[in-house]
């Protein structure tokens, strides 16, 4: 069942501010109820109901740049629905209300403690999404809705989500199916706290500019922020996230005077975890403001339906099946088993098999050599060079 739409039409005639990023949702509505048809941003603004051309090109501009619309024309400029357009979609699109005229009163004062609006709800997603990569992600249940659509779900809820599983298991994948318009930090042991809020920067002609880093641009546009292998980062420096993750939603860019940064309706931090991967530490800070933590492991199923060789699909139930009662560490997972199709194409399926081997880590080698035999009848070995040509 889909969610409704958070919007709702005045009913006094009075201008209602839009949320950070809601016409963009509702522009993209306007391109996924008619998929084939190049529009211009007057047109768009007219199926709108009157809003202005200027703010629909801008918003048809930002859903191009994260692959979410596709330009068809360029004088005039049109643009089209693409393949993920449906999923930033907003459900029901909020008609321009009338101006009328009458006194300005001074805004209400906010109430503390209040809930931060959320963005309007997306459609339940019923198919395959494009990555902005252009790769498709074939969405997975997720408490009885597809993944995609459980994570747009916690983000309009503002519950942050984490992302675990070994790695090559699809965490990337489905944030990226999910939330087209992410901005991503790749998190490793040498991430600073500038990798996030940004640093000065020597322009060409010799001065020192400030560039904002990600999590700057992210609050800043209402978008989510990824932070991939978000364990590997020290745990001093992930803490800058933090206070733009509770109820402050708000941070100060101490490199920058002191400048604060306001967190705009829609941002929204979800980070990928690999478990076991050396240096990955995931602290009781960093877990207690996650508090959706969901599990990611290999689809075989979907490895099958990929017309992946079924022994090594075999190969990899196998070893997963034994990874999980602790015999060995590693077991082949959907990222090894795509790679393993495209070598077998190359260099066959044996060379293929043996690369199977190869990749596997030296105290589990013999383990995975054994059935990679069981599988396909023959002894291989990892892929080596031979004798001089």
């Amino acid at each position: 069942m889909t969610t409704p739409a958070t919007t709702s039409t005045p009913t006094t005639g009075t201008a209602t501010r839009l949320r950070s990023g809601e016409l963009r949702a509702m522009v993209a509505r306007v391109l996924a109820d008619d998929p084939g048809t190049g529009m211009t941003p007057r047109v768009v603004a007219a199926k709108l109901g009157g809003r202005s051309s200027g703010a629909v090109g801008n918003a048809l501009k930002v859903l191009a740049e994260c692959g979410a619309a596709e330009v068809v024309m360029t004088a005039p400029l049109n643009y089209r629905a693409t393949a993920t357009t449906a999923v930033v979609a907003a459900t029901a699109i909020t008609p321009a209300p009338t101006p009328t005229r009458r006194t300005k009163s001074p805004a209400p004062a906010a109430v503390p403690g209040s809930p931060t609006p959320k963005p309007a709800a997306t459609a339940v997603v019923t198919g395959p999404v494009t990555r902005p990569n252009g790769l498709t992600y074939h969405p997975r249940l997720l408490s009885g809705m597809p993944d995609v659509t459980a994570l747009h779900r916690l983000r309009e809820a503002g519950v942050a989500a984490l992302m675990y599983g070994p790695p090559g298991t699809g965490k990337t994948s489905v944030v990226e199916a999910a939330f087209p318009d992410l901005i991503t930090v790749q998190g490793d042991g040498d991430t600073t706290v500038a990798d996030f809020v940004g640093e000065y920067t020597q322009t060409a002609d010799g001065r020192y500019v400030f560039v904002h880093g990600p999590l700057v641009r992210a609050m800043r546009a209402g978008v989510p922020l990824f932070i991939d292998d978000a364990t590997l980062i020290p745990p001093t420096v992930l803490a800058v996230v933090y206070p733009a993750m509770d109820g402050r939603r708000q941070i100060v860019v101490k490199a920058n005077g002191g400048e604060i940064v306001d967190a705009a309706d829609g941002f929204y931090v979800v980070a990928g975890h690999n478990p076991g991967v050396h240096g990955a530490i995931l602290t009781d800070a960093l877990s207690s403001r996650f508090s959706a933590q969901i599990h990611v492991s290999t689809d075989y199923d979907l490895a099958t339906q990929l017309k992946i060789d079924k022994r090594a699909v075999k190969v990899a139930r196998n070893l997963a099946t034994r990874q999980a009662k602790g015999e060995i560490g590693w077991a082949p997972q959907l990222r090894e088993l795509i790679a393993f199709q495209k070598i077998a194409g190359v260099l066959g399926p044996e060379a293929a098999a043996g690369n199977l081997v190869g990749i596997a880590p030296e105290e589990d080698r013999i383990t995975v050599a054994s059935a990679v035999r069981d599988a396909f009848g023959t002894t291989v070995q990892p892929l080596a060079l031979g004798t001089r040509i």
